[in-house]
């Protein structure tokens, strides 16, 4: 049987990040990663405010500046005509990150890991897909795997086991933890179409109208959309057809009418089912979840992987030295949803009240789109602008915003790129 001290299992921004803050701290940890490599198409691009001060603390931030991205500094509500108003304006952020900025996952995944590679008790796995857990009593013990490249399946046997494994997390069901299910009134489809220079939307842009809604992101020379339809309504919507569905775009964002013929098929609007939940417990005795594992997010404000973030650097701050020491304990692991709690219930609070009060409404409306009116909070936002900077601070940075441990912290540095 193998063996390590701390097994992360999801190679996604929460295990990756973590496993490299415990390396850092001298504590030999193993990230477990089913795919062959981090390609998934329409996973969280937003690298928040609070992420990078983290990328600039942990000495990546020249490494990431040679990432390609896109910057966004500023959130804007589509109205009528090509007409823009601010919701969040991300320039009038405290400290020297005023932004966010818009990266594949993918590139932010391989810059951490080539960080780990500088780590001498650093392990990724790709590959490597976890089958089931494994006990002594109550206690999870270690994970079984199997390798997806020639099948060979194995144990590792861990002081603690990490679920970084995402909002379909087979450890959190391995162990039963109870969850909180709050719902949501919609799903997303992404999907993508070419963007030009002189486009009203120079920040992420968003149209919301009676029954119908779209948010625009700038990447480059695209737009990642995101078309929210009600919740259960895909294979309706789908079975209509992709002429229907482009008919629905152009009545929701005119401009957009000498292009969405690029959308040449359904197949191409990929279908996210929106779950909000949280674990009334993150743990048990050896296994903690963190990230989407612990609290699935809505998409609303893209704030999902800022959560899962710093969660990890909480975690890794208040786990480090009882895994040198081999003391994990359930009080330990116990810390990591205290400090993490707080953050996490206001976020969902707030996507809440948004999916009740707003887009649950919007959705189910049948008024007509032409004149949606512009909604009091955001005529107060024009009319203040510094209203702007409250909305900026909650999504770009978050109610508790987790800096790097002292012993994970470098100068900056220039990483290999493999």
């Amino acid at each position: 049987m193998e063996r390590t001290t701390c097994l992360v299992v999801g190679g996604g921004p929460a295990g990756m990040v973590l496993g490299l803050l415990l390396a850092r701290g001298g504590v030999e940890v193993t990230v477990l990663e089913k795919h062959a490599d981090f390609l998934r198409d329409f996973r969280g691009d937003t690298v928040h405010a609070s992420t990078l001060t983290l990328m600039d603390e942990l000495g990546l931030g020249p490494a990431f500046a040679q990432v390609p991205h896109q910057d966004i500094d500023r959130m804007e509500a589509l109205l009528d005509g090509n007409a823009t108003a601010t919701i969040a304006d991300l320039r009038k952020l405290p400290g020297p990150n005023k932004r966010i900025a818009m990266v594949p996952q993918w590139d932010f995944l391989d810059l951490l890991a080539d960080a780990g590679k500088l780590e001498p008790t650093f392990t990724l796995r790709m590959n490597t897909e976890v089958t089931a857990i494994t006990r002594s009593g109550n206690r999870v013990t270690g994970v079984k795997y199997r390798d997806r490249v020639d099948g060979h399946e194995g144990e590792i046997a861990a002081d603690l086991v990490v679920a970084a494994d995402g909002r379909s997390s087979i450890l959190r069901d391995a162990v039963n933890l109870p969850v909180y299910s709050f719902g949501a009134p919609m799903d997303v489809w992404w999907f993508r179409l070419p963007r030009n220079e002189d486009d009203p939307v120079k920040g992420g842009g968003g149209r919301f109208s009676a029954g119908s809604a779209m948010v625009l992101i700038p990447r480059g020379e695209y737009f990642q959309c995101a078309f929210l339809i009600r919740k259960g309504t895909d294979q309706k919507l789908r079975a209509e057809g992709v002429e229907k569905f482009r008919e629905r775009v152009v009545t929701l964002v005119p401009w957009l009418a000498d292009r969405v013929d690029h959308i040449k098929s359904l197949d191409e609007a990929k279908l996210l089912d929106v779950k909000l939940d949280r674990l009334r417990r993150w743990h048990v005795d050896g296994l903690l979840c963190i990230g989407d594992a612990a609290h699935a997010m809505s998409p609303v404000g893209g704030v999902g992987i800022n959560l899962a973030v710093q969660d990890a650097v909480a975690a890794a701050r208040l786990l480090a030295k009882p895994l040198r020491q081999g003391t994990v304990s359930p009080a330990a692991l116990a810390k990591v949803r205290r400090r993490r709690l707080f953050p996490t219930v206001v976020i969902q609070t707030l996507q809440r009240v948004i999916h009740r009060l707003f887009l649950g409404r919007k959705l189910n409306s049948t008024e007509t789109v032409s004149n949606p009116g512009v909604p009091l909070p955001l005529r107060l936002a024009q009319r203040f602008p510094f209203l702007q900077v409250v909305p900026a601070y909650v999504i770009a940075i978050g109610p508790r915003p987790e800096h790097a441990p002292e012993f994970a912290r470098r100068a900056p540095q220039t990483i290999a790129r493999s």
